[in-house]
């Protein structure tokens, strides 16, 4: 009986040994999601329970992506786009709240930001095709319809009408990094320790590694994205990154991003790329678009009043600017 009872004894302390040293793992997947590559990485006790959770985040993303898609027909935006002049459209609480906040960015922005920005007419090119620069009466004529001032929101009816016909709106500036924070949130919820979801270079993170370690990002050199000028800590935290590393042309010796001024019409020009942190990916993803749109000097004079929110920008010169808060040592 007494060696029964210390070999059952004997097993419970290996069991509870092995119990004590299984650690968690780090899964990931990459896949495309709203038309672009999402990547997404979760701690979790085993693969198996790690899949399940990414599984968990990409029905979210995909939940989303079916309300606030303008390519998709049947999404309450494209609803709200085909009514344009016509009537307001009943949307869902979520879209509502999105085009509210969207409107807010754009106040504090100047226009900058605009999600109206999809009634522009495709007159810049960037697919090597353009060999001269559109005319003033055509860019202006291409930018008449755009204005976030100019959509009417119903609070009590929760409905949006776009008052001229052929107006747009589209939520590429912000409608990832919205998907980020709203996958992650649903995760946190599912006590998920930790993890990022990047979509396509805006990520949101929570927790540590599997290792204790904190999350990394890096500031890339638009010259050589295989080179990093820095890499920094991020807590709790969101990043968004906009750079006109490969969509962009050449006309009469100047390179024009393909990231455009809504308010002239114009590409962007003197900035490389523009990295935003704070805590939701939503406005670090807006805020990128705002500040390459409104140049080196005045964007991060904004970001600089904004609490909680910091800004690395790297010049047409390759040289790196940024705000208060960021501290780091540039790698040669």
């Amino acid at each position: 009986m007494k060696k029964l009872f210390a070999l059952l004894f004997s097993l419970f302390c290996m069991l509870s040994q092995g119990q004590m040293l299984q650690k968690d793992v780090t899964v990931r997947k990459v896949l495309k999601l709203m038309g672009t590559r999402f990547e997404i990485t979760v701690v979790a006790p085993n693969e198996e329970i790690g899949y399940i959770n990414i599984d968990l985040a990409v029905s979210e993303i995909e939940r989303i992506e079916k309300i606030i898609s303008s390519w998709d027909e049947n999404s309450e935006t494209s609803l709200i786009n085909k009514n344009a002049g016509i009537k307001p459209v009943k949307v869902c609480p979520e879209l509502f709240g999105l085009i509210e906040r969207s409107m807010k960015i754009s106040e504090i922005t100047d226009g900058a930001f605009d999600i109206t920005y999809a009634s522009m007419d495709n007159i810049w090119k960037f697919d090597g095709s353009m060999t001269t620069l559109p005319t003033k009466e055509e860019i202006q004529k291409s930018i008449a319809k755009i204005g976030y001032q100019k959509i009417v929101l119903d609070a009590e009816k929760e409905t949006v009408f776009l008052p001229e016909p052929g107006m747009r709106i589209a939520f590429g500036a912000i409608g990832k990094g919205y998907a980020a924070d709203r996958a992650k949130e649903l995760l946190v919820s599912k006590d998920v320790k930790g993890g990022i979801i990047n979509a396509s270079g805006d990520l949101t993170t929570w927790g540590t590694k599997a290792t204790g370690e904190k999350w990394l990002v890096g500031i890339a050199n638009p010259l050589s994205k295989d080179k990093v000028f820095s890499w920094l800590p991020i807590i709790e935290s969101s990043v968004a990154t906009s750079g006109n590393y490969e969509k962009f042309v050449t006309l009469n010796g100047k390179k024009y991003s393909h990231i455009i001024d809504p308010r002239t019409g114009y590409p962007t020009t003197g900035i490389s790329s523009v990295s935003i942190f704070a805590k939701q990916a939503e406005l670090c993803d807006a805020l990128a678009t705002a500040v390459f749109i409104m140049g080196r000097d005045v964007g991060l004079h904004m970001i600089n009043q904004i609490d909680g929110v910091e800004a690395v920008v790297i010049d047409s010169d390759n040289k790196i600017h940024k705000t208060t808060g960021i501290m780091f040592e540039v790698n040669p």
